[in-house]
């Protein structure tokens, strides 16, 4: 287990680094543009995923931390149960692991997530977000992935078997 969790808190780090890096030198609302579909954005998101419950008055801060403690809580203890010969299981649930902790730590300092990647395409703008969100999401990905690659058998145990 103090793999992933080492490699978890690498993410949390590189998360935390990236959206400190991009405040020193962006003010808010900032734009860089890179390529003719990606920009550099600071924006400070108070809301959930695609800016959902942003101007909802501040109780949704509270709820985030909350879902973001105990999907840490339920991760760490599933990573305990997991084998050791498992990679992508638990590779994929350190990666949510590791970006729901980095934004966790956004909203308990700051009561906002730092966001700044902005993708787009012509006038059609994607929501923005950071190293986190896509950590969260490359999780997700191989979460399906192992989901869908075989079928459980009993001697492939995931923990919860």
């Amino acid at each position: 287990m103090r793999r992933w969790v080492t490699l978890a808190v690498v993410v949390v780090l590189l998360d935390q680094w990236s959206k400190h890096e991009i405040g020193v030198y962006f003010a808010l609302q900032e734009r860089m543009v890179l390529t003719s579909f990606f920009n550099i954005t600071l924006l400070h998101n108070a809301g959930a995923a695609f800016s959902m419950l942003n101007e909802a008055g501040g109780w949704q801060r509270w709820l985030f931390m909350a879902l973001a403690v105990g999907v840490a809580v339920l991760i760490l203890a599933w990573l305990r149960r997991l084998p050791r010969r498992l990679v992508l299981l638990p590779l994929g649930l350190t990666m949510v692991l590791g970006g729901a902790v980095g934004n966790l730590i956004d909203r308990s300092r700051l009561g906002y997530v730092v966001d700044f990647i902005q993708v787009h395409y012509q006038d059609w703008y994607f929501p923005a977000f950071n190293l986190a969100d896509s950590a969260i999401t490359l999780g997700v990905a191989l979460l399906l992935i192992d989901a869908f690659r075989d079928p459980p058998d009993t001697a492939r145990n995931t923990g919860f078997d």
